[in-house]
């Protein structure tokens, strides 16, 4: 296989990160409905943000969001490519992704509340 460097490498691995959103918002409800959001929330989080500090916070937040739930999907991925039966450790990968999403909504719900209500 060979190996690209440089701007080759760059559009590589930027095709391969479109594969990647293409195949989320296909595949993966909770990405679609976040996106979604997100297509709300940062046109929001810019005009709403006082400072550029306030801004960056709204939408790296959502950002964030977005990224916590990608990695998710592609734990998800891994461990159903392993194998359909039970297992406690797959059963508790996919808890520990799914709880790192949630952080990352009560992230995103902390920040946005800081700045827009106090």
């Amino acid at each position: 296989m060979e190996k690209h460097t440089g701007f080759k490498h760059f559009i590589k691995a930027f095709g391969y990160s479109l594969q990647g959103f293409k195949s989320a918002f296909k595949s993966e409800a909770a990405f679609r409905q976040e996106f979604i959001l997100a297509l709300v929330l940062i046109p929001l989080g810019l005009w709403l943000g006082e400072t550029g500090g306030e801004k960056a916070l709204l939408v790296a937040s959502v950002l964030l969001l977005l990224l916590i739930e990608l990695l998710n999907s592609a734990i998800e991925a891994v461990v159903d490519r392993i194998g359909t039966e039970y297992h406690e450790l797959a059963g508790k990968a996919k808890d520990l992704g799914s709880a790192a999403v949630f952080i990352a909504v009560l992230i995103l719900l902390s920040v946005w509340g800081c700045i827009l209500i106090w």
